[in-house]
């Protein structure tokens, strides 16, 4: 975890219990006259609850001692650190495949299972929100953080509907990799094509994890000409199954060669058993599924389907594995990969296109706020990426949009819903600000250097309804409601120039950011809201110089956002390329997402 690499100024133990951190000792000299500090000792038990002593499934005489040295600079915590998203179509198994991957990093210590809408199943770590556990999909993204073999997996688990594709575009900004999962049945589907489209746009490097492959599904080569075909990236199979779908042996590594076996666990609640066999003995086990995997691996060799590291890292092609998140079967060689495959954090270019080094004063961006995660304290919490220098908790900062100091005395590391107090991060980490309250999406946090990172630019919405509050004593919450989601992005909210907030217009990708919108105005704000759906279908961005002339035509309006940028809403797509075409003065530009598929 972040707080396990001790300060400049600080030097301490770390106890290990396999490859797992169970307790950290830190112990702060004094600077600047300052007296020493008092050691601090942190306990994390394997299933990450809060503990005061050691979780009793820790057998003490397993527990190693080792020194944590201090003086770490950031280019070597950089280096350490892989942030990647998870992406894929609702069902394809994403929430599924992040629990195992918790599992395999130490971060859960069992039951990691299925994740399905079913009465009496644990809910996913990932999906916290009531609305979620409810429907057994995901409707928010979710940081988790964990250890890895040496390093710190930041993990950024994103909605899969295409409805909330806007969320998710928001997380790929912060990632600096993706994992994009398939149904082996299915495939590339329609929903999701515009999430994976905007990875190839940002030419962000993408591991592909064709799943299901213990249940019947489609033949391994279409599902690579399909990736070919309709995302435009080379797929190149790091691994290869043995055996038709349905019938899920194990997998070749066509690194090494080697055939690697998977044993069944029940329910899927602990690693897979893995048995390493050389091609004789392969072949000798598993007869003719050995013998035309050996064959579609050597067509794949004859095309030259192979992974190249700077292809990959240039967006251009994607590794692809094949496995079934479920059973656990190559979750690990996917995991290594992220590591081993994924870029560490780089210089990130701001505004202007210089690119800010990593070693520079402390910068960030803000890509997710989050409201009422914790009901009992009804708190805000904004998510911002770490792009250079070294994160500090109590650092005052500058805000970028408002030029005022910004204090992080309340700063979290998130695991879901979950949080510890996180004193130290590094770029690529993901800290969680409490209570940011003038923090917006795409803002930017510095120190010392004025840095201003390109802001994250809006989806396009295609659905629009009016939202009105049921009972007039609530209009204060109401209110209230509608701006916090707005300014988490949870839909577009938009008013009338002349009615301002009397009856603001909802905008959204599709129909269930609306259902999610009216649970929470209902459920976090108390505000029971009534929505009329409108007529229009399709926006711009315009100006004040072309506002009048619009909104003097039938079928069309103009709004405005809370950042005063105007939305010109057309009835019909038809209608706006005629008027786009018959009068080319007036100003409509296209949002990010109209020229995207879907």
């Amino acid at each position: 975890m972040s707080w396990a690499v001790p300060r400049d100024d600080s030097a301490g133990e770390a106890l290990w219990w396999g490859d797992r951190c169970v307790a950290i000792t830190l112990r702060r000299v004094g600077s600047e006259g300052k007296p020493p500090v008092s050691p601090v000792r942190r306990l994390i038990s394997p299933n990450r609850q809060p503990a005061g002593n050691l979780d009793p499934r820790v057998d003490p005489g397993a527990v190693r001692r080792v020194e944590v040295t201090a003086g770490s600079t950031v280019p070597e915590e950089a280096a350490r650190r892989r942030t990647f998203a998870i992406i894929s179509h609702p069902d394809a198994g994403k929430t599924t495949l992040t629990e195992k991957f918790l599992l395999y990093g130490g971060a859960l210590a069992a039951g990691a299972g299925a994740v399905k809408a079913r009465e009496g199943r644990r809910s996913a770590t990932s999906d916290w929100m009531e609305l979620e556990q409810q429907r057994g999909i995901s409707i928010t993204s979710t940081v988790l953080q964990f250890p890895y073999r040496d390093r710190v997996v930041n993990l950024l688990d994103t909605p899969g509907h295409r409805d909330f594709s806007e969320d998710t575009y928001r997380v790929l900004a912060a990632a600096d990799a993706a994992v994009m999962v398939l149904d082996a049945a299915k495939g590339i589907e329609p929903q999701t094509l515009k999430l994976f489209e905007v990875c190839r746009e940002r030419r962000l490097p993408l591991l592909t994890f064709i799943n299901k492959w213990d249940r019947p599904g489609r033949d391994p080569l279409a599902l690579i000409d399909e990736i070919t075909d309709r995302i435009g990236v080379l797929p190149t199979p790091v691994t290869w199954p043995v055996g038709i779908a349905g019938d899920f042996r194990g997998v070749v590594d066509r690194r090494t060669g080697d055939y690697v076996r998977y044993t069944r666990v029940t329910r899927g609640a602990q690693r897979a058993p893995e048995e390493v066999l050389d091609s004789g003995q392969a072949a000798a086990a598993e007869g003719d599924a050995w013998l035309r995997a050996g064959d579609e691996v050597a067509l794949l060799g004859e095309v030259g389907a192979d992974h190249d590291d700077e292809l990959f890292r240039a967006g251009e092609t994607s590794p692809v594995f094949f496995g079934s998140a479920l059973t656990n079967f190559g979750v690990a060689l996917l995991l290594d990969a992220v590591v081993d495959l994924a870029p560490a954090p780089s210089a990130r270019p701001d505004e202007a296109g210089k690119e800010r080094p990593l070693d520079a004063p402390f910068s960030a961006f803000v890509f997710k706020v989050q409201s009422n995660m914790d009901r009992s304290h009804r708190d805000r919490i904004a998510y911002v990426r770490v792009c250079s220098g070294r994160f500090e908790r109590g650092m005052v900062v500058s805000h970028g949009r408002t030029h005022k100091p910004f204090a992080t005395k309340y700063a979290h590391s998130v695991f879901g819903q979950e949080r510890e107090t996180v004193d130290l991060a590094w770029p690529g980490d993901v800290v969680g600000l409490v209570n940011a309250t003038d923090v917006r999406v795409g803002d930017t946090l510095y120190a010392d250097d004025h840095v201003a990172f390109p802001e994250i630019p809006s989806f396009a919405p295609e659905q629009f309804a009016v939202a009105r509050v049921r009972d007039t004593a609530k209009s204060k919450q109401f209110r209230r409601g509608v701006a916090q989601l707005d300014e988490e992005g949870v839909v577009q909210v938009l008013r009338d120039l002349d009615l301002g907030d009397q009856a603001p217009v909802l905008a959204a990708v599709g129909p269930m950011q609306f259902e999610v919108a009216v649970h929470r105005l209902e459920n976090e704000f108390g505000a029971p809201v009534a929505l009329s759906p409108t007529a229009y279908t399709v926006a711009r961005v315009t100006d004040a110089a072309s506002t009048p002339p619009l909104r003097a035509m039938r079928g069309v309006t103009v709004l405005e956002r809370a950042d005063g940028t105007r939305l010109a809403l057309f009835e019909s797509r038809f209608w706006l390329d005629r008027v786009a075409a018959e009068q080319p003065d007036l100003v409509l530009d296209a949002l990010v997402g109209n020229q995207l598929a879907g």
